[in-house]
């Protein structure tokens, strides 16, 4: 059954093709229930076989999520800054909490986006809280690309040096997810010092 459901995938990313990836990514980066691994995984062992092309498939499913990830921030921008500072208090998000939202965006906007879009759960929502916090467009742009950039990395190369080896993908799953959660923790840990280290 597993080996019937991975060739189904296989035939719809090669049937869709690099404008199915990047359309299939940026429903993926809002929030709309279409895994990344079930696209760029099988679209890697597509470029495995030939198929596809494993630059394009990165860049199409970046930039794809770079386009979700960008309707949610203006969505919070436009929509639901206005609106909680009109009727936040109403559920108990007071302009104290805004301010220091606000602040830690400021301060940390960049690493929570980059490190945010590594994580199962977060990569969806981080978004949000940029546009919220009003974060410079230029630089959530910049650290979307590189944090969505990296992931759409590691799924297609995981993809690409499977190749025909279909079994592998549910033996190695936690695996991959488990060392890209170990590279977030360093980043974090990281960056933590470094801040210790900045003069305040």
């Amino acid at each position: 059954m597993l080996h019937d459901f991975i060739n189904w995938v296989l035939a719809t990313v090669e049937a869709w093709g690099y404008w199915g990836i990047f359309i299939a990514m940026a429903m993926e980066s809002t929030v709309l229930p279409v895994p990344s691994e079930l696209v760029v995984i099988p679209a890697g062992m597509l470029a495995h076989q030939g198929k596809m092309d494993l630059t394009l498939v990165v860049l199409a499913s970046t930039f794809g999520s770079l386009l979700g990830a960008s309707i949610n921030y203006a969505f919070a921008l436009w929509v639901g800054r206005p609106f909680l500072e009109k009727y936040g208090k109403y559920f108990f998000v007071r302009p104290a909490l805004l301010q220091k939202t606000d602040t830690f965006f400021l301060k940390h906007g960049a690493i929570s986006t980059f490190t945010g879009r590594l994580v199962l759960g977060i990569r969806h929502l981080i978004s949000l809280p940029a546009g919220l916090t009003r974060m410079n467009p230029a630089k959530f742009a910049l650290y979307t690309v590189l944090g969505a950039g990296l992931w759409s990395l590691v799924l297609a190369l995981f993809g690409y040096f499977i190749g025909g080896n279909q079994a592998l993908i549910e033996e190695n799953k936690l695996l991959i997810t488990a060392s890209v959660l170990g590279f977030v923790a360093v980043v974090l840990v990281g960056y933590y010092f470094w801040q210790k280290r900045r003069p305040a």
